[in-house]
């Protein structure tokens, strides 16, 4: 958290914001999936080795709600983000297979002020996040809305 509140006119168009670094183990990656995502690749080592990945993944889901706690401790300030209306696009690139560590980043891609609510501006970002060796792994097209700075 910063000391001072980061609005909306502090972003940078741009500019690179990097995340942190995130692991997955085999027992989250099954346990995420039986909640969420129960295909065979991601809860069942044995069906996994036989599936097109040759092992157990995780799901894109888990990818992306690992990336979203980075984003929300790393990027964002709660004392003035406002949520978000969605997302635009998620590619899962890679797949992120147990003992990979991800290393995130989030770019403002562009800013808007908005028209019907003047306190508030839209942030269009670009997410990403590599492998261990270096492989990009997912994208993400998001929109973030944030307070602006009091008049």
């Amino acid at each position: 958290m910063h000391d001072a509140p980061r609005y909306w006119e502090d972003y940078e168009v741009g500019r690179r914001y990097p995340l942190g670094s995130t692991s997955f183990t085999a027992q989250e990656i099954v346990e995420f999936a039986r909640l969420y995502d129960p295909q065979s690749f991601h809860i069942d080592a044995k069906a996994a080795e036989a599936s097109m990945f040759g092992g157990l993944v995780a799901s894109g889901w888990h990818v992306t709600s690992k990336l979203m706690r980075l984003f929300v401790e790393s990027y964002i300030d709660t004392r003035t983000a406002l949520g978000s209306p969605g997302l635009d696009e998620i590619r899962w690139l890679k797949p992120v297979r147990p003992g990979d560590t991800l290393t995130a980043w989030v770019e403002c891609a562009a800013k808007v002020p908005s028209k019907s609510k003047p306190a508030l501006g839209v942030i269009h970002e670009h997410w990403g996040a590599t492998n261990q060796q270096g492989e990009l792994v997912v994208t993400v097209k998001g929109i973030n809305m944030v307070r602006r700075r009091p008049a």
